[in-house]
């Protein structure tokens, strides 16, 4: 993606299911899940750099051991920083005395992190300070093993306010008006409650303290306390918690917003954000993971015991398409069909742009990760170019000329690689001219592989958001090697609306495509309806949220899609451009066909899966029509 957005967080779940002596004597190590949630979190790494952390809870430690441990990182490289740390322990016992280190039940004793249970999370901060407190996993601490709660997750809440204010009235005093938070204390309150039931309970029935903690551990209803937990969240998530005692769950949002997979067997019970991960630290095939349900959680008891279960009614699954596109890692073999297919489905519309001349065109990409849409897209050129040559040959009658088949079977598609990204430059320089200089060399071109005057140039990118890198970069370059035309095509639709549930797209604003719609009602006379868009936008926020409709699509019905992306082209075409610049946007059809079990589209479409993405939306609209630069979240 040529414009950086911060977006989604990822996390990783290890419970061994075994004595950690079982993985000493089979792996040659008591560092076993240490090991596997190091490289789980390292094949996760695409999905957060700016923090990340590790949780560990040993189980049936004596008192007086202890039996959490936890790092957090927000330095330069997080995960370095953390297992440096982690490992660094385990190498002074290799100093001091090495036969410790095969010594399961004395390294458990000794040492943290070698715990039956693991936590790990990296972190993209999409708005806010990126501090240490913002780092996951979170902590809730009690003297009590089954009140103490660790969590960490990807998501996003879109009503912290109301979360937060029913904290309050419960009579509870949060530190911060965070969803983090929130979400750990409304959990915390209902695992509280629940360890308040069971003690009465069996306190009534005569049972000494001591008693009643194991028959808590063993009793601990999980679904009860998730379900009243969630009840009221709205958002896209995929929670993971550890309690003290040893139950694990990891939950996921009615809507399946936030990707969610697991395996387990008799060994091991792992949870990842992302299928390839667990392929590739298990050696697992693809049928060997589950993909963790809509609504559903997965609880990991104490006892080893493993099951999926409802916790909140699904009735529609809408997982987000923009995982597909461009977030996840490009290795999971589905994934990568489908970014092949969102390319090839562009071919005709830009055949049309180009009139179909293949000859004077060449097909380029922006790296890095809209390679495989270039496969896709270049496999559909290819499969056109196959019904030419078959027409032409057809032409040539029975005698054909040996001469002229060969010259019709050597027809083929052009493509070079040439844009080219220098990951290493830098600039601190302030001054915005002078900056945007230096961000207009980010890319480099291949010079001399463009007939100049002549040829056209097809770049595809994943998406297009605000077109910042494109008008002050990319085109700049390309033009650069005097093409007829600059066609850049984006494998994802127009980019409308302002995600909630994890993406850092909250300003309407900041959009291209809105930007593109605004000026062309400037250009229509047709300003006034941004006033009733407006003064609708407002009334909406007063109705019962399940009532609120996304009134900001108003704006956009007007035009159609070809409208809005011959807007943007001109809008990112500068007076020094000497090339046509044309954009070709994937359609939401289009979208739907490539990647048919990821409907959300909600920032394409306008269609937001939940009450408060509704009114997101209209917030948003509001937000820039008053001038207010603010999240709308």
């Amino acid at each position: 993606m040529s414009d950086k957005i911060k977006h989604e967080c990822g996390i990783a779940l290890v419970r061994l299911l075994k004595p950690l002596e079982y993985y000493q004597k089979k792996y040659g190590t008591s560092l076993y899940g240490i090991n596997k949630i190091h490289l789980l979190l390292e094949k996760q790494h695409n999905r957060g750099q700016d923090g990340a952390g590790l949780a560990s809870i040993k189980l049936d430690s004596p008192p007086g051991e202890r039996y959490i441990s936890r790092y957090r990182s927000n330095g330069a490289q997080p995960l370095k920083e953390i297992f440096g740390k982690v490992y660094a322990k385990f190498e002074e016992v290799r100093k001091q005395n090495p036969e410790n280190l095969k010594d399961a039940q004395w390294l458990k004793s000794n040492v943290s992190f070698t715990g039956e249970l693991l936590l790990g999370h990296l972190r993209y901060g999409t708005f806010g300070k990126n501090s240490i407190e913002s780092c996951h996993p979170f902590l809730r601490q009690n003297n009590w093993k089954t009140r103490n709660l660790v969590v960490a997750g990807n998501f996003n809440l879109t009503n912290v306010e109301e979360l937060f204010q029913r904290l309050v009235d419960l009579g509870q005093h949060p530190k911060e008006k965070a969803d983090t938070v929130t979400v750990m204390e409304r959990i915390g309150h209902f695992l509280d409650v629940e360890n308040d039931r069971l003690y009465k309970e069996y306190k009534t029935l005569g049972f000494s303290n001591e008693e009643i903690s194991k028959k808590i551990a063993e009793k601990l209803d999980i679904v009860k306390i998730l379900k009243d937990s969630s009840r009221r969240w709205d958002g896209g998530y995929v929670m993971a918690g550890l309690i003290g005692h040893g139950d694990a769950f990891v939950i996921r949002d009615p809507n399946g917003i936030r990707p969610c997979y697991y395996y387990h067997d008799d060994e091991v019970a792992v949870v990842t954000s992302e299928r390839p991960t667990m392929q590739t630290a298990f050696n697992l095939d693809l049928e060997d993971i589950k993909e963790l349900q809509p609504g559903n959680a997965l609880i990991i008891k104490k006892n080893g015991s493993i099951d999926e279960v409802n916790i909140n009614v699904s009735e529609k699954k809408t997982s987000c398409s923009f995982e597909r596109i461009y977030f996840s890692r490009g290795s999971d073999i589905k994934i990568y069909q489908e970014r092949k297919e969102l390319g090839r489905k562009l071919v005709p519309d830009i055949l049309k742009t180009i009139d179909n001349d293949l000859k004077n065109t060449v097909f380029s990409y922006i790296p890095n990760t809209a390679e495989t849409a270039f496969y896709g897209m270049m496999s559909g050129v290819e499969e056109y170019l196959s019904k030419v040559k078959h027409k032409k040959i057809l032409a040539l009658g029975a005698n054909i000329n040996p001469d002229k088949l060969t010259e019709i079977l050597s027809i083929k598609p052009r493509a070079e690689k040439l844009a080219i990204k220098d990951a290493k430059l830098r600039t601190f320089i302030t001054s915005d001219n002078e900056r945007n200089e230096m961000v207009s060399h980010v890319y480099d071109v291949t010079y001399g592989a463009i007939n100049k005057g002549i040829d056209n140039i097809v770049v595809i990118d994943d998406s297009i958001v605000r077109g910042t890198t494109l008008k002050q970069s990319i085109i700049k370059m390309l033009d650069r090697l005097n093409p007829k035309k600059i066609i850049i095509v984006s494998s994802a639709p127009q980019i409308r609306f302002p995600d909630c549930y994890g993406i850092d797209m909250a300003k309407m604003g900041d959009f291209i495509a809105f930007q593109a719609a605004i000026e062309l009602l400037k250009e229509t006379k047709n300003e006034k309806l941004m006033k009733e868009v407006y003064k609708l936008a407002k009334l909406e926020l007063l109705k019962p949220k399940k009532e609120v409709v996304n009134v900001a699509k108003k704006i956009y019905e007007p035009f159609t899609y070809e409208d809005i992306s011959s807007k943007i082209a001109s809008m990112l075409k500068t007076p020094q451009i000497k090339a046509d610049v044309k954009i070709v946007y994937q359609t939401i059809e289009g979208l739907h066909d490539a990647i048919p079990n990821h409907r959300g589209d909600w920032y394409f479409s306008g269609n937001y899966p939940t009450p408060g993405g509704m009114c997101v939306a209209n917030k948003a609209f509001i937000n820039y029509v008053d001038g207010n630069n603010n999240r709308a979240y």
